[in-house]
């Protein structure tokens, strides 16, 4: 037998027991029920949450059947969660907590701030469809942050920057240059950005501070590192 007949039979082989563990061993295709979302509490998402950043981190991300989960959340959905992300393209976020298909409702916006479309959309997420935690997550050298620190003059980016500048006069006083060219400044006013999300969930929606005071969901602040993929929880 040629060397290249000898390649190509072990490649025939190989394949065939691949698709024979497969057949053994399905990748997971269920997605969460309402019964199933019924019995989480809010810590018990953050949680798992939490370890899936650590998978991602790890590089061992859960294989899964989306096709067939795609299929399965057709007649509807039931996640586990809310995160209000960063628009930065760098930010996958349902890998970063090594979620699939159904279980959580991802909102996107440039800085990740607070406005009465976001509100809306998490009203939908907890009241209505039974999310249990909120996530805002902000992330290292965001470059929303630092055109707000620049105060931009730029179309519709003008007033989009508007609803991040006023972290900039909430936050503690910081030591140092209190510019764009500074990392540690930016990373300063980026934390309180994420903590101003927060606050103003709780002033400005009666809906989602009522759902945390009676225990139903949390509200928290992560910070996505872009250089090593780990959330940090913000206090």
């Amino acid at each position: 037998m040629t060397r290249f007949s000898l390649t190509s039979a072990a490649l025939i082989i190989s394949t065939l027991l691949f698709h024979q563990s497969r057949a053994a061993d399905p990748l997971p295709s269920k997605v969460l029920t309402k019964e199933q979302q019924a019995e989480l509490t809010p810590q018990s998402v953050l949680t798992e949450l939490i370890a899936g950043n650590k998978r991602f981190t790890s590089n061992v991300l859960t294989e899964r059947n989306h096709s067939k989960q795609v299929r399965e959340a057709y007649a509807g959905q039931f996640p586990k969660a809310v995160v209000l992300s960063c628009l930065d393209s760098r930010i996958p976020v349902e890998d970063v907590f090594d979620r699939g298909v159904g279980d959580i409702f991802v909102a996107r916006v440039a800085g990740n701030f607070i406005n009465e479309d976001i509100l809306g959309s998490m009203e939908f997420a907890c009241h209505v469809a039974g999310a249990k935690l909120i996530i805002v997550l902000g992330h290292t050298h965001c470059g929303a942050v630092q055109a707000a620190i620049d105060n931009v003059q730029v179309g519709n980016i003008t007033p989009m920057l508007a609803k991040i500048r006023p972290a900039l006069k909430t936050a503690k006083p910081f030591r140092g240059k209190k510019t764009s060219g500074n990392p540690e400044y930016v990373a300063h006013i980026c934390r309180e950005n994420i903590r101003m999300a927060v606050r103003m969930i709780r002033k400005e929606s009666t809906i989602l501070k009522g759902l945390e005071d009676d225990g139903s969901i949390d509200i928290v602040g992560a910070y996505y590192d872009l250089g090593s993929g780990a959330v940090s929880l913000i206090k």
